[in-house]
């Protein structure tokens, strides 16, 4: 790896980074801000799922962009957005500003993931793209470890509006880093019109390619982060019947899983493509063994509680592996669009998946702030069966994979 390409992953890595702590954050504050607020289930879902349509909603203009003005740039003066977000969040003392302060946080954040995969792409070769992805979603991961045990452990002796205030600080620290470090690139689409672009993105979700990639992905990406960024805390309290600290531990687990899951599947599958296991064939098998643990935890089987929350982990972010995938149907004036199109239609199922769990568990009446067994059971059991609805769809035999042009291997390169 070059000293250019090391800079490009180090600090877009650290952007996805400061975008995972701001996706899991409320998993520690929720007990802190309901108590403040007198939040109900619902309401705590709304809230923190406002982060994930923000992100959802300004992922079609950030593709555009991202395409027009280069990953650097977009990134550096979006993460901006985010730091003030934090501040209005940590600030506020009713929940409307709260809202707008996360919905803030969301839009300011949008660009890290597709950004990082952007400038990626254009500094390594296709084939290193699966491991170089999983190594920056590994990064951004340990934001899933910081909201577990060291976000506890912070709260002990500070309170949450503090936590805000540093987190603000940190973004824009991030955010100078990319623009002073990263390196500059010329965009092949620079002289194209907005119009043009966005013409583009139509394009890419009228592709048939497109949507068969997408669609089991998509699910069990959507299900994997709604839960670790809120409702898996719930579940370890409420059914595992874990104390506070416990289950924090087991949140950090699940993020250092997922973090091992994303460096040693982008590896394996690099490894295994080159005895002609098709990237798209190994992708299909991490996110149905995802599903499998999903069974498990429900089943409650009879296995070490770590042993499962790191399963969980470890296969939730297997789906990845189909942003790698993506850019061997589009050329490159098209990647970042295509990413970020990928991204608006996970964090969009995210934001519905987290109101619906949300939803699901006010149905039945709270007891001290803790949700009756079969509430959770019943949210986990219908998401469970959509993303078997998506697995179907995934492995029919269907032409329009081979009726695509793929890119050839210089062509997704910027």
């Amino acid at each position: 790896m070059s000293t250019t390409q090391f800079r490009v992953f180090l600090l877009f890595s650290a952007g996805y980074f400061v975008s995972y702590v701001f996706r899991g954050v409320n998993l520690g504050f929720a007990p802190l801000i309901t108590h403040d607020l007198g939040l109900s289930a619902a309401d705590l879902g709304l809230l923190t799922s406002l982060y994930f349509l923000g992100f959802a909603g300004a992922q079609l203009p950030a593709g555009v962009l991202l395409d027009h003005f280069g990953a650097r740039r977009v990134a550096a003066g979006m993460l901006l957005f985010a730091a003030l977000g934090a501040w209005v969040f940590g600030a506020a003392h009713g929940i409307g500003v709260m809202m707008f302060g996360r919905l803030l946080i969301g839009v300011g954040v949008s660009v890290c993931l597709g950004a990082a995969f952007k400038a990626l792409a254009q500094h390594f070769e296709p084939a290193r793209l699966p491991l170089m992805n999983g190594l920056t979603m590994a990064v951004g991961g340990m934001g899933g470890v910081m909201v577990g045990t060291p976000l506890t452990w912070i709260l002990t002796f500070t309170g949450w509006r503090a936590v805000c205030g540093g987190l603000g600080v940190m973004t824009v620290i991030v955010a100078i880093a990319l623009w002073v470090g990263a390196p500059k690139t010329r965009e092949p689409n620079h002289g194209a019109t907005l119009v043009a672009q966005f013409k583009g993105t139509w394009q890419i979700l009228q592709s048939p390619a497109f949507w068969k990639i997408a669609s089991f992905s998509v699910l069990t990406q959507g299900v994997f982060y709604a839960m670790q960024s809120l409702w898996v805390g719930a579940w370890l309290r409420d059914v595992a019947g874990l104390a506070p600290r416990e289950a924090a531990s087991l949140v950090s687990v699940l993020g250092f899983a997922m973090m091992a899951g994303c460096v040693g599947f982008g590896a394996a599958a690099r490894s295994l493509e080159r005895r002609g296991v098709s990237l798209y064939a190994f992708c299909g098998i991490g996110m149905a063994l995802f599903v499998i643990t999903q069974l498990l935890i429900v089943l409650r089987a009879p296995l070490p509680p770590a042993l499962l929350w790191a399963a969980y982990g470890a296969f939730g972010g297997t789906g990845i592996l189909s942003y790698a995938i993506v850019p061997r149907y589009f050329p490159a004036q098209l990647i970042g669009r295509a990413n970020t199109t990928l991204n608006l239609i996970i964090f969009l199922l995210i934001f519905a998946f987290q109101i619906g769990v949300g939803a699901v568990l006010s149905h039945w009446p709270a007891i001290d702030g803790h949700y009756p067994v079969s509430a959770h059971l019943t949210a986990w059991i219908v998401l469970i069966v959509l993303q078997v609805g998506g697995a179907v769809w995934y492995v029919l035999p269907s032409r329009v994979l081979h009726q695509a042009t793929p890119m050839q291997a210089g062509s997704s390169r910027g």
